[in-house]
């Protein structure tokens, strides 16, 4: 899988781009704040209909295109694609509207020229973020580390993301009906029906997630272990479910409990004996929801965890064992991709080559001549290597235009 072209409008501070890109490394350089983390963030926000920095979509709107005057579509992102099962576009609007005086935004998705839900806009294109700042996904709220599975299993498993969405909306619904049963006392003859739709399709979530990190960390902890620290470092990852139990995040105790249900969870291939406990346990904590006005049991409670040679690395983990541990979690997250898919994903690598010592830098960039196609960005081209430079594709990036660096390419040919 390969993005051979992208067209931006009124995206971020590019106002027009048409840009080709070839297979193989691309390398974006430039000084900081000319447009190069955008050009990442546009294919990511098409493969996930999410952005990585922004928190809503007005953001992602060149400034001159919020005036009244211009044309109802602001913005537009246009990927053509070329997979394994032949080429297709892919296309992201963003279509300002006025109600009541003011801007609003909605977003239409289309796939060679159709209409679709965002919903089925993922999956056509498979991406792999790596940013400086993953390791938030380490030390930050158990929210960033959900958001990364829910994103990554989104991608491509379409099943799991229906029924995600039909959780989050049920849930929703259920924390309504418990806040009026908490100030009216009315609707408790309501309360199973949700309950059980609860159960339903929170069991088969807790599966997935189950499934997915177990598959994960044999692989993140093989490259942890065997490539990245010579044998000297384990890396574990733990899924920390709320099935049964409120888990304090202090608490070490209590998050190990939660790990041993979690690998119980492994081990369940039906969904019968997970919801029979998930049941057993909303029951029993019902008083406590209706008091609270919130369901406290659920996958929307969802946490997991990386260890190191046994203690918790968002505690005791130095900078550099964060780094590597990310390291490790996203290799290992473009090769489960590719096995689920059959696809290899698109890596998309924003300046965090500039974080990594020697031999990581070399395995990462081992890793970007195994995928069909890379994108990497750098302040400064002179951090990889000549026979790097030798293969990649350079571009310059230099306030919203993007060039051909053909004086890099020279003078690393001369080089060589």
């Amino acid at each position: 899988m390969h993005i051979t072209h992208l067209s931006l409008t009124n995206f971020r501070n590019y106002r027009r781009l048409e840009l080709s890109l070839e297979s193989g490394a691309t390398l974006l350089h430039g000084r900081n704040a000319q447009g190069k983390t955008n050009l990442l963030e546009a294919l990511y926000y098409l493969a996930t209909t999410r952005s990585p920095h922004a928190d809503n979509d007005q953001q992602l709107i060149n400034w001159d295109a919020l005036d009244p005057e211009e044309p109802v579509i602001a913005g537009r992102l246009v990927a053509q694609v070329s997979t394994q099962d032949g080429p297709r576009e892919l296309q992201m609007r963003l279509v300002k509207e006025q109600r009541s005086g003011q801007s609003s935004f909605r977003r239409e998705a289309l796939v060679d020229g159709r209409k679709v839900r965002l919903m089925d806009l993922l999956g056509n294109l498979n991406v792999t973020l790596f940013l400086p700042e993953d390791v938030q996904i380490v030390t930050g709220p158990p929210s960033k580390r959900r958001r990364y599975l829910d994103i990554t299993l989104c991608q491509v498993d379409r099943h799991y993301c229906r029924t995600l969405s039909a959780y989050n909306k049920n849930l929703e619904q259920r924390n309504a009906l418990l806040r009026q049963i908490a100030e009216t006392g009315a609707g408790r003859d309501l309360l199973p029906i949700y309950t059980d739709k609860l159960i339903e399709l929170g069991s088969q979530i807790f599966i997935r997630r189950a499934a997915f990190i177990a598959d994960l960390a044999v692989e993140a902890q093989r490259l942890h272990y065997e490539q990245l620290t010579e044998g000297k470092e384990t890396l574990k990852l733990g899924y920390v479910p709320r099935l049964e139990t409120t888990v304090d995040g202090r608490d070490q105790a209590s998050v190990r409990s939660a790990a041993d249900i979690g690998q119980w969870l492994q081990a369940q291939s039906e969904t019968g004996a997970v919801a029979e406990r998930y049941s057993a346990n909303l029951n029993k904590n019902r008083g406590q929801d209706i008091a609270s006005g919130t369901t406290q049991l659920g996958p929307h409670r969802d946490d997991w965890r990386f260890w190191t040679d046994g203690h918790n690395l968002s505690s005791y983990g130095s900078r550099g064992q964060l780094r590597t541990a990310m390291l490790a979690l996203k290799l290992a997250e473009v090769r489960w991709m590719a096995t689920q898919s059959g696809e290899t994903p698109v890596l998309l690598l924003d300046e965090v080559v500039a974080e990594l010592d020697e031999r990581r830098r070399a395995l990462l960039l081992a890793t970007v001549q195994t995928v069909s196609q890379a994108l990497l960005t750098a302040t400064d081209p002179g951090m990889f290597t000549t026979d790097f430079l030798a293969k990649a594709a350079l571009m310059q990036v230099t306030a919203g235009r993007v060039s051909r660096d053909e004086a890099v390419k020279d003078s690393t040919a001369q080089r060589v």
